[in-house]
């Protein structure tokens, strides 16, 4: 079963990683493009605060957001606020999801995130974990896939191979990062199967849509194309 407890635990360190980056950005800083194409720095923020905010309705049994339209607003409309609020912001929301994650509750119950999506509520702190540190890497300030710490790598290989398993569009595929161990994931399109091989960096890259899977090897034919997350 997941430790939502260990979860919570690094997620604040993370958060705090992710609070030192953005306090040595001012105005201009924010502004500039972070690494997801159409979004700058100030998205990537804004979009972190709301999210937390959006993570504490879903433990609270509400909606995560109102709509996808209004998810969306919001997050152009918080983007250019001044580093100062910004900042703010995100300790403020980081906060109040912490205290949600605080109260006494049944963490084997299940939850709705976005699009009608369930999960156990024991991965909720495991699913802002992901949130905060490959955005992190998207603000494009130093912090890279390589620094992410080597549990949280092999998790998110696990959780976005369960996520691609059985996937239509993907051929199955098995995952090598050089432990011995093998995943698999898709399944669900013709062909294949085909082996992935490479760093544990490299795939988590590959599999988040975060690097091109350029310095994956692959056998028994040509890399998958991955659906968007």
């Amino acid at each position: 079963m997941t430790d939502h407890a260990h979860d919570l635990a690094a997620l604040r360190e993370a958060t705090d990683r992710l609070l030192s980056a953005t306090a040595k950005l001012d105005d201009a800083a924010l502004a500039e493009a972070s690494r997801l194409p159409g979004w700058s720095r100030g998205h990537v923020v804004a979009h972190l605060s709301r999210n937390a905010d959006a993570l504490v309705n879903v433990l609270q049994g509400r909606p995560m957001y109102a709509d996808s339209e209004t998810r969306d607003r919001d997050i152009e409309r918080d983007a250019p606020r001044p580093q100062a609020e910004q900042l703010a912001d995100l300790a403020e929301s980081a906060a109040r999801f912490m205290a949600a994650a605080a109260a006494p509750a049944d963490w084997s119950r299940t939850v709705t995130l976005r699009n009608g999506v369930t999960d156990s509520a024991s991965r909720i702190p495991f699913r802002r974990r992901i949130e905060v540190e490959l955005h992190h890497v998207d603000l494009n300030v130093g912090y890279e896939l390589e620094d992410l710490p080597d549990e949280f790598t092999a998790r998110e290989i696990d959780f976005l191979a369960e996520r691609f398993a059985g996937h239509p569009d993907v051929v199955s595929t098995g995952l090598a990062d050089g432990t011995g161990r093998v995943r698999t994931t898709g399944g669900g399109a013709q062909g294949g199967p085909v082996g992935v091989r490479g760093t544990a960096c490299e795939l988590l890259g590959w599999l988040s849509g975060r690097r091109d899977g350029s310095a994956l090897t692959v056998d028994g034919g040509t890399l998958p194309a991955l659906p968007p997350l």
